[in-house]
């Protein structure tokens, strides 16, 4: 999936000449959090948040000084130097940009110009969505070897039971280098059966574990 496919386009923007007032305002009616700062060409050259806005404007300020601080251009509170995306990035490697930099957001541009942001809750929606959580289903976790085809093998089994995979999740055994975890969300309720299989066929499942079954 690209950035491009999550993305929100109709993006809220100020310049960096507008108040803190004018941000504070916007973030309101808009409910959002992070807006990006940008100049006549749609150039982004500064982003505030929510958090900025807040540091600026402390409440123990006395009402003459804050109305002052809030008449205060954006220019004073903003962010430089900000990290931006572009539509054909992947997700996942806008995922790793957000981890890595402990960002909320990230502006997207294509041609130097601003066409769209991408927020942390966007990310966790689409993960959610990726991964099927949302969908009615059972989660079962299988711990094999790490050898080509294996995949196949276990994919056959749902199959077999008429199960639709919803998603397939892959990752290392932390344990073993020699062996993978491969999760499955799949659209049953009630997997017992298909476990049963698994574990017939010599699979350790993870989960769910049946009574009597051991890794």
């Amino acid at each position: 999936m690209i950035v491009e496919q999550i993305m929100t386009k109709d993006v809220a923007t100020l310049s960096p000449s507008d108040s803190i007032k004018l941000a504070l305002q916007l973030m309101r009616d808009r409910k959002i959090r992070h807006i990006p700062l940008v100049n006549n060409e749609k150039e982004v050259i500064g982003l505030v948040t929510d958090r900025d806005i807040k540091v600026a404007t402390p409440i123990v300020l006395a009402e003459d000084a804050l109305k002052e601080i809030i008449d205060m251009p954006l220019s004073s509170i903003m962010t430089r130097n900000i990290i931006t995306g572009h539509p054909l990035d992947f997700v996942e490697e806008i995922t790793v940009l957000f981890y890595d930099h402990k960002i909320g957001c990230l502006p997207i541009v294509s041609g130097g110009k601003l066409v769209g942001i991408i927020t942390s809750t966007d990310l966790l929606h689409t993960m959610v969505e990726l991964t099927g959580a949302n969908k009615p289903g059972s989660q079962i976790e299988i711990k094999v070897e790490n050898r080509t085809g294996l995949l196949y093998e276990v994919a056959a089994v749902f199959r077999m039971h008429k199960i639709n995979i919803h998603s397939v999740l892959v990752y290392p055994d932390p344990t073993n280098e020699h062996y993978k975890i491969l999760v499955f969300r799949v659209a049953t309720m009630n997997p017992l059966r298909v476990v049963e299989k698994l574990n017939d066929d010599g699979l350790n499942v993870l989960w769910p574990k049946l009574p009597g079954m051991h890794s």
